[in-house]
């Protein structure tokens, strides 16, 4: 057996500290280590997007990258998305609102990367939604009502955004 390493890292803005082997990947530490299970593994290559979380600020496919990659980095999943249990997050309003949504399993990867976007494209036309979450797939919607989701949610950040500050502040 390998030996261990120590990862440290800050997810949702709560530090965790681990020992895990080497091999561990970073979706399974944030599943089973963390027991954050809204991340969700679909393809294990990285083709799908449904694993997709916010790694110093960039979407990242967690099914790619090892725990010990992470270590001292500060993670965002779709957990920590909401500012609290009774409200949610501007995408994720977005997206119930919108019907952007079918089975859900890729949704988290779907937000993840939305809200990424969002934060550097506050005001994104069609053509630029469709290319921002050309990397998420989707197997039930047909991606009409999630770019209409991500028209909604651009328009929802950028009315509660005061001037000159970012249009998509994190969660929590």
């Amino acid at each position: 057996m390998a030996a261990t390493r120590t990862v440290r890292v800050r997810v949702n803005g709560t530090l965790h500290e681990r020992e895990v082997e080497p091999r561990l990947l970073l979706s399974d530490f944030i599943r089973h280590e963390l027991g954050l299970t809204g991340t969700h593994v679909g393809c294990e290559h990285g083709v799908c997007g449904a694993c997709t979380i916010l790694w110093n600020g960039e979407p990242v496919r967690s099914c790619l990258a090892l725990a010990v990659q992470a270590d001292g980095a500060e993670l965002e999943t779709v957990e920590g998305l909401a500012p609290d249990e009774e409200r949610l997050h501007p995408v994720q309003a977005a997206f119930v609102e919108h019907h952007g949504l079918q089975c859900g399993f890729c949704t988290p990867g779907f937000l993840m990367t939305v809200v990424a976007f969002l934060r550097e494209n506050p005001d994104p036309d069609e053509a630029e939604i469709r290319r921002a979450i050309s990397g998420n797939l989707c197997r039930c919607t047909g991606y009409v009502n999630i770019v209409k989701a991500v028209k909604h949610a651009a328009r929802s950040l950028r009315a509660r955004a005061p001037a000159g500050a970012s249009a998509a502040p994190a969660g929590r």
